[in-house]
């Protein structure tokens, strides 16, 4: 029988080695109270991470790679990753530029994609109860992480330049449900209100769905 080769090639075999190397290095740095033994062992360890990103070309590799890589910039150059922020600031604009093209694509193209909107009905139960689960799972997590790790402990937040007003009118029941259903979907956008975009997304769906197939198939 052949000889079973290895998964990993050679590129791949010398960042591991890099991050392992510079793992231990910067234990023993930490440990024997050696910062530059450290501080390079650290660097090191980056290095094969981000030579393992480039081999691997997965997104989520690379988010973990930049996160790490975040991490490391702040700990040992704080003016810098203050300065990188803008970075950060333009990230947050991409995702909030996509979520109500993702939301209306998603919503649209999953119900009017079905031609039994009953089916789509279950789906929907199901999903709502997945959501619901999934995300109070999540927040307990994110609590006991935040409550073990004390993440932001002395940490200053930035001075409030705007008066706030506290003696806010509260709605009735029916200006809210008003409020779920958009005037102007291009308003809701801009705005980002979420739940009005989901609210039109569902009914333009339900809308097509009702369309002739010769019809609605251009539109998906």
């Amino acid at each position: 029988m052949p000889a079973k080769t290895s998964t990993l090639g050679g590129p791949a075999l010398a960042a591991l080695g890099l991050i392992a190397i510079g793992s231990l290095a910067a234990a023993v740095g930490f440990l024997a109270g050696l910062p530059p033994v450290g501080f390079a062992g650290r660097w090191t360890a980056v290095l094969g991470l981000v030579l393992y990103g480039v081999l691997r070309r997965s997104l989520t590799t690379w988010i973990l790679v930049a996160m790490v890589v975040g991490a490391e910039v702040g700990h040992d150059w704080p003016a810098i990753g203050i300065s990188l922020r803008v970075l950060s600031q333009i990230f947050l604009r991409l995702i909030k530029t996509i979520i109500a093209p993702l939301l209306f694509g998603t919503l649209v193209v999953g119900i009017a994609g079905h031609s039994n909107l009953k089916q789509v009905g279950r789906m929907g139960v199901k999903a709502l109860v997945y959501f619901e689960a999934v995300t109070t799972v999540a927040l307990f997590i994110g609590l006991a992480a935040i409550n073990l790790t004390g993440a932001g402990v002395g940490v200053q937040p930035p001075a409030v330049t705007e008066s706030l007003d506290h003696n806010v009118a509260k709605q009735s029941g029916a200006e809210v449900l008003l409020h779920v259903f958009p005037e102007n979907i291009a308003k809701s956008v801009a705005e980002g209100q979420v739940l009005q975009i989901v609210v039109f997304s569902v009914l333009f769906a339900i809308a097509l769905a009702r369309v002739s197939e010769p019809r609605r198939r251009p539109v998906l």
